[in-house]
This record gives structure tokens, C-alpha cells and sequence, in this order.
């Protein structure tokens, strides 16, 4: 038969082991799940990077659009002003004829 003290040595063994399983696996678990939720924070990070450049460049494009109906209305607003004050009547006749497009303006004039 065994000696008690082999019996000893075993049950000692055997408590060590489980007590490292026992203890141990909790640790990798909490480290598998750490490494997981790393993961997830980096793959949540590019995808809000992404976003966030695509918005970027749509709002980039944007005001771009907007620069050109901006210049475009200032250019509208001072051919307006050039036709209020007369500075733009030669827009207004007619080559052929010599008459304004639109009669009654003070461009009107005929036999040019």
C-alpha cells in the first residue's frame, strides 16, 4: 500500500492544482475579455474616425458650394447695380435694330 505520506503528497498536489485553476482561470477570462473590449474600442474608434473624415469632407465640399453661390449672388447684386445707375445698358439693346429689349427703360432708343 501506499505510505501516508505519498497519500499526502498527492492530496497536496491535487489542492495546488486546483487552487492555480481555480484562481488562474478568472485572470485569463479578465484578460481575454480585456483584450476583447480593446478590440471593440479600437474597431468603435476607426469607424467614428471614418465618419468623422467623411463628414468632413462632405462639409469641406459644402462650403465650397457655398463660396460659389456666395460670389455668384455678389455678382448678381452688382450687375443690378450697374443697371439701376445705367452703367449697363449696352446688355439691354438690341444690335440688330437698336432698340432696348425691354422698351421703356431709359436705354430706349431708337434709329441707332
Amino acid at each position: 500500500m501506499m505510505s501516508v505520506l505519498a497519500i499526502i503528497v498527492i492530496v497536496v498536489i491535487v489542492l495546488a492544482i486546483l487552487f492555480a485553476v481555480f484562481t488562474l482561470l478568472p485572470r485569463m477570462r479578465e484578460r481575454k475579455r480585456e483584450r476583447e473590449l480593446g478590440k471593440a474600442r479600437e474597431r468603435a474608434a476607426s469607424e467614428h474616425r471614418e465618419e468623422a473624415h467623411a463628414r468632413t469632407e462632405r462639409a469641406e465640399e459644402a462650403e465650397q458650394r457655398a463660396r460659389v453661390e456666395r460670389a455668384e449672388a455678389q455678382l448678381r447684386q452688382e450687375k443690378a447695380t450697374l443697371h439701376e445707375r445705367g452703367m449697363a445698358d449696352h446688355e439691354l439693346v438690341d444690335e440688330e435694330d437698336g432698340q432696348t429689349e425691354r422698351q421703356g427703360t431709359g436705354a430706349y432708343r431708337e434709329g441707332r
